[in-house]
């Protein structure tokens, strides 16, 4: 029996993967202001959307050969990798944008944060596990007053490896003191999808334009059942969800 609901943060209760993208965009073409576009680095993202921030930056570096350009600027930047170049950079871009409270609100996600206010009504322990660092997931969290509904948060900080490792999620399982198998977790990304069946939780992916193509192509992560395009069927999918795993018990 599902007796917890676990969210993610970015691409799912907030569009920051949408935010995430266009700053390294922008970061990318600082790098390299000459051939490179924002719309194809922003295409690229959806590649890497899940990852933690030193493993997207590193792909993005090889994929747009930023590296010789990103060198110049290592002493500057007082960093040691190109990798580190870019976040360092593009941070300076998302920060600019999430210090904005209304570009935070403007880019939450209603349907997730309708059923993370419907999960929390039924009195499911209810808990945050997201790839972002701990001072980002707080303001996010603070400026769109849903701080005090979680029973349990973990950021990238708490954990050694970022998803698709199971690790964060069995800690967020562990400091609610529920077993993984009585979770359900809300994903948007596959890396986060394996990331909670690989912790042996049930888990719903909700799409978005960034996730997408990633959770459908190929050999599935998930089953179709589970897979939500239409957010308008997101409350019928959880019902479903949650009427199956009382069955099974």
């Amino acid at each position: 029996m599902i007796r917890a609901v676990i969210f993610d943060l970015d691409g799912t209760l907030v569009q920051t993967e949408k935010l995430k993208a266009v700053s390294y965009a922008r970061a990318a073409v600082e790098l390299l202001p000459v051939g490179l576009v924002e719309s194809s680095v922003i295409e690229a993202f959806k590649d890497v959307v899940g990852l933690d921030r030193w493993e997207a930056a590193r792909i993005l570096v090889e994929r747009f050969g930023l590296e010789e350009k990103a060198r110049l600027l290592m002493d500057g930047l007082g960093v040691s990798s190109p990798s580190q170049v870019l976040v360092e950079l593009r941070q300076r871009h998302y920060r600019r944008m999430i210090d904005d409270p209304a570009v935070v609100r403007r880019h939450q996600w209603p349907h997730n944060i309708a059923l993370l206010k419907m999960a929390r009504r039924m009195c499911c322990q209810i808990g945050l596990a997201t790839m972002s660092y701990r001072p980002e997931v707080e303001r996010i969290l603070g400026i769109l007053h849903i701080t005090r509904i979680f029973d349990a948060v973990a950021s990238r900080e708490d954990v050694d490896r970022g998803k698709p490792d199971p690790a964060i999620y069995r800690l967020v399982a562990e400091r609610l003191g529920v077993a993984a198998r009585d979770c359900l977790v809300i994903e948007d990304s596959p890396n986060g999808v394996r990331s909670a069946l690989a912790a042996g939780m049930r888990c719903i992916a909700v799409s978005t334009p960034f996730t997408r193509e990633g959770l459908h192509r190929g050999e599935r992560v998930l089953n179709g059942r589970w897979i939500v395009d239409d957010p308008g069927e997101l409350m019928d999918v959880v019902g479903r969800m949650f009427t199956e795993s009382r069955e099974q018990e």
